[in-house]
Parts: C-alpha cells; sequence; structure tokens
C-alpha cells in the first residue's frame, strides 16, 4: 500500500510516465497517431490501476491463511481494506496537481481488487480439489 501511495504522487503522474510508455510504444509500432498512442497509454495506466489491486487483495488474502479458516471471510477481510484504500488513495491524488481524482478510478481499483478474489477463489478451490483428489 505505500508502494501504490507513492505511485499516487507526481513521480507516477500521465507526464512522467508517458516519459517511458510512449517510446515502447513507437519501438511496437512506428507509424501509431498521436491519439491512438494517447489511447493506450491511458489503458496501459488504467491496466496498471486493476494490475496494483489484484496484488494487494491477492497478497492479503494470502497474508489471512493461517489466521482465517473459512475461504469467505478471508476473501472479505482482504477485499476491506482494498475498497477503503481505494478512495483514500483517490483524495491523496486531490491534493497533487499534476494527478486528477476521479470517481471511476475507484471503481476501476474495486475491479481489480473484485477480480483479486476472483482470482484467488479459482487458485484456492484448484488446490483444494487437487489435495482432496490426492486424499
Amino acid at each position: 500500500m505505500a508502494l501504490m501511495f507513492f505511485a499516487s504522487t507526481d513521480l507516477m503522474s500521465s507526464a512522467h510516465t508517458s516519459r517511458f510508455i510512449i517510446p515502447i510504444l513507437r519501438w511496437f509500432d512506428p507509424g501509431m497517431s498521436w491519439p491512438t498512442m494517447m489511447r493506450a497509454q491511458l489503458l496501459i495506466r488504467k491496466a496498471a490501476h486493476v494490475t496494483e489491486y489484484i496484488i494487494l487483495t491477492g497478497l492479503l488474502f494470502r497474508a489471512l491463511r493461517w489466521s482465517i479458516d473459512s475461504f469467505w471471510r478471508r476473501a472479505a477481510v482482504a477485499l476491506v481494506p482494498a475498497l477503503i484504500f481505494a478512495p483514500v488513495d483517490e483524495f491523496h491524488q486531490s491534493f497533487v496537481p499534476s494527478r486528477t481524482a476521479s470517481p471511476i478510478d475507484v471503481l476501476i481499483d474495486y475491479s481489480g481488487a473484485a477480480l483479486g478474489i476472483i482470482i484467488c477463489s479459482v487458485i484456492h478451490f484448484c488446490l483444494t480439489r487437487k489435495e482432496q483428489s490426492i486424499e
């Protein structure tokens, strides 16, 4: 969460991330138009939101494996910090001049957190089914 908070500063603003995203996009397609590059950069940045919340909920879910036996309780407890942190992080961004706070970003973060729980559930149920077939 500290890394996510750091990423909400000016250092990871669109202006700064374009310094490495745009050259990579140009490398893949030198003839890509500027509007297309801007849309691709936006999609990459929003995918980063989803990815960081998938990782957050996955790490929280895993950290709770020894303390909470019930899968659904563990999933709920892992999801709550992500659901609280997303709007707090957007609020933090509202104080950074080069960043914008957006309720859409909170929804994107929430979808990443939910996707993280879905991924954890698939892995969990595959592993428990494998363990049951061994016994």
